[in-house]
């Protein structure tokens, strides 16, 4: 067996320990509880129920002695019976003399081996004549032969005269009471450390986006402190979500009713040369709007259900045949996901969008994973975009022109906002080169 070096074994514990406050806490309280048990358990049989058990053993090997001895002096019947008489009343012995047998030869040992050689070593110091015992066929008695010149004096003796009995009623209230401390400490422990659970759920469902998730400080001081700093914290994040939710959808209002009026100014004036290309800004402008919009309001209000993944892949699918391009889907038919449907469906489509606009073939495809979550994935065909620019490309706003071409339409929020969507779903986008030559989009999302 290998022993590991001393600087490695802090590594090697800490692999091992508990990683979980509630594991940890547990340890805490019940390995200091085992070790003093253990310790008081040891002490009392190394200290007390050893040396009880040898001076018991020692003064029933003395009456078992004189009473051999006694009758070795002066073998007759009458001398037995003096013997037995005597041993009886004053010692709660009883002295038996099994004619012309001898001592057994098999040998029975009881389950704690100091019972029997403290016995052994008593006996075998006070007797001179060959001597068999056995602690085990009798619950409440200890069997003791001697040999004699004409047969085996039988010595039946109670155990407690060998045996210090307390010592397993010791045990049993020692660990009665361990038990019942422990169980306390646990209970204790648990509704503390489901406190601190409790905030972090709410923690998670709010970066997921569930503001109408119900939740009360509780538990210790510490921690009710924390939930309410984080509700606080949520209060405070929220309102700055509505006042930038409403302030661009107010800018979004107030520019659409000049945009609307330009539209109609230009579909009103007679036909010139300019025309096109004017409602062409107006569109894009107001995609932009669409755009802004989407990206600060999301879709954070709306309610997780379950959709079939398959539908809303063929839909993005569908868009992005629109523009152009082959579109292929890989998917179970009977694949289903808990997600935002709107959200989702936003995210399918920037992404799917942003693959159509620079390649010629795009594929969407999507499979369980083993931990019960989903992974999709939207690969293109196109130039790509250099691994030390993939976060560069999730940043608001940015088009990433010379790696991608340029990006005529839009203003660099299509990965901005489904990487939002993700992450709002509790998991996460990551770029990476796809098989087919381009760009390689996988949205991974916990079950």
């Amino acid at each position: 067996m290998r022993i590991l070096p001393a600087a490695l074994w802090p590594r090697f514990l800490k692999r091992r320990l508990p990683t979980s406050l509630w594991g940890r806490s547990l340890l805490i309280i019940v390995l200091p509880v085992l070790i003093m048990q253990m310790a008081v358990t040891w002490v009392f049989f190394d200290a007390h129920w050893q040396t009880v058990t040898a001076r018991l053993s020692e003064g029933l090997a003395g009456d078992i002695a004189w009473a051999a001895e006694s009758y070795s002096e002066e073998p007759t019947p009458e001398n037995l019976a003096v013997i037995a008489d005597r041993a009886q009343r004053a010692m709660s012995l009883s002295v038996a003399l099994q004619e012309g047998a001898t001592l057994p030869q098999e040998q029975e040992r009881g389950a704690i081996g100091v019972v029997d050689r403290t016995l052994e070593q008593a006996l075998s110091a006070r007797l001179d004549q060959p001597f068999w015992y056995n602690t085990t066929r009798y619950p409440a008695y200890v069997d003791i032969r001697v040999q004699q010149a004409d047969g085996v004096l039988r010595i039946i003796a109670p155990r407690e005269r060998a045996v210090a009995t307390q010592a397993q009623i010791f045990v049993l209230w020692l660990t009665i009471a361990t038990v019942l401390l422990m169980s306390v400490a646990i209970l204790f422990i648990r509704n503390q450390v489901r406190a601190i659970e409790r905030l972090a759920d709410a923690a998670e469902a709010f970066g997921r986006g569930e503001t109408s998730v119900p939740f009360k400080p509780h538990g210790a001081r510490e921690v009710r402190a924390a939930a309410v700093a984080f509700l606080a914290m949520r209060d405070r994040i929220q309102r700055h979500i509505e006042q930038r939710t409403a302030l661009l959808a107010s800018v979004s209002h107030d520019l659409r009713t000049p945009l609307t009026r330009l539209r109609l100014e230009l579909a009103l004036a007679p036909p010139f040369k300019r025309a096109g290309a004017m409602k062409g800004d107006l569109d894009e402008m107001e995609h932009m709007i669409d755009e802004y919009l989407a990206f600060a309001q999301g879709e954070a209000g709306e309610a997780t259900q379950p959709v079939m993944v398959a539908e809303m892949l063929n839909a993005a699918a569908e868009d992005a045949r629109r523009a152009g391009v082959e579109a292929e889907v890989v998917v179970a038919d009977d694949l289903t996901a808990h997600v935002r449907p709107m959200a989702f469906k936003r995210a399918l489509n920037n992404l799917a969008g942003n693959a159509a606009a620079h390649g010629e073939h795009v594929r969407l495809s999507a499979r369980p994973l083993p931990s019960g979550g989903l992974e999709v994935v939207i690969e293109d065909d196109g130039p790509g975009i250099p691994p030390d620019m993939y976060e560069e490309a999730f940043r608001p706003f940015s088009r990433l022109d010379p790696a991608r071409n340029q990006n005529r339409k839009g203003v660099g929020l299509g990965l901005a906002i489904a990487r939002d969507v993700a992450r709002g779903h509790g998991g996460d986008i990551t770029l990476d080169r796809s098989d087919l030559g381009g760009l390689r989009a996988l949205i991974r999302l916990p079950g």
